[in-house]
C-alpha cells in the first residue's frame, strides 16, 4: 500500500468514526426526545381520564337529578287538573246554599254532609301527596303566591292585605301548582272639594 492509500485510509477511518459519533449523539438527544413525548403523551392521557371522569360523574348527578325529579313532580299536571274537582265541589256547595226551590227541600243538609265529605278526603289525598292550599286569609300579597284580580277600597287593614279569595291556590312541595287569586286592600282615596 502506499503512502496516499494508507492516508486516505485513516481519513476514511476518522470520517467514519466522526460519522458514528454523531449517529450515536443525535439517537441519545432522539431518545431523550422520545421520552419527552411519552412524559407529554402521558400527561395528556391522564388529563383526557380526569375529564373523561368528571364528566360521566356529572352525567350520573344529572341522571340522579332527573329521576329524584320524576318521582316528586312526575304527578304535577295530573295534580295542577284534579284542583278542578276541589274547585267544582265548591261551586256545587254555593249554588246548593243559593238556590231557593233546593232550600225547601228537607234532604238537603244530607247531600251537602255528604259532598262535604267527598270534599275533606279530596283534601286528605291531596296532603298526603304533598299538595298544599297556601293561605291567604289576612296575608300580604306575595306575587310569588297570589295573583291579584281586584282591589278593594278598605281602612280597616294595611294596603296589600288580602281580605278576599276568589279561587284557592296551591303548592306540590315546593313548586307552585296553582296562584290563589285574591282582592287585595287598598286604601280610600279622599275626594277632594274644589272651590
Amino acid at each position: 500500500m502506499t503512502e496516499d492509500n494508507k492516508k486516505d485510509q485513516n481519513l476514511q477511518q476518522k470520517d467514519n468514526q466522526e460519522s458514528l459519533e454523531q449517529e450515536t449523539s443525535n439517537s441519545s438527544e432522539n431518545d431523550i426526545n422520545e421520552e419527552k413525548t411519552i412524559e407529554e403523551k402521558l400527561k395528556d392521557t391522564e388529563e383526557k381520564l380526569l375529564r373523561s371522569l368528571a364528566e360521566i360523574e356529572n352525567q350520573r348527578r344529572r341522571f340522579e337529578k332527573e329521576v329524584r325529579d320524576a318521582f316528586e313532580f312526575g304527578s304535577f299536571n295530573f295534580a295542577k287538573e284534579s284542583l278542578a274537582i276541589l274547585d267544582n265541589l265548591e261551586r256545587a256547595k254555593l249554588a246548593i246554599k243559593n238556590d231557593e226551590s233546593l232550600k225547601k227541600n228537607k234532604d238537603l243538609d244530607k247531600f251537602l254532609e255528604n259532598i262535604k265529605i267527598v270534599e275533606k278526603d279530596l283534601v286528605s289525598i291531596f296532603e298526603r301527596n304533598r299538595i298544599k292550599k297556601i293561605e291567604t286569609n289576612n296575608k300580604k300579597f306575595d306575587p310569588n303566591f297570589h295573583q291579584a284580580m281586584s282591589e278593594i277600597e278598605e281602612d280597616k287593614v294595611e294596603s296589600g292585605t288580602i281580605i278576599q279569595e276568589i279561587q284557592a291556590g296551591y303548592m306540590l312541595g315546593d313548586r307552585l301548582l296553582r296562584p290563589a287569586l285574591v282582592g287585595v286592600a287598598k286604601k280610600k282615596e279622599e275626594k277632594k272639594e274644589k272651590k
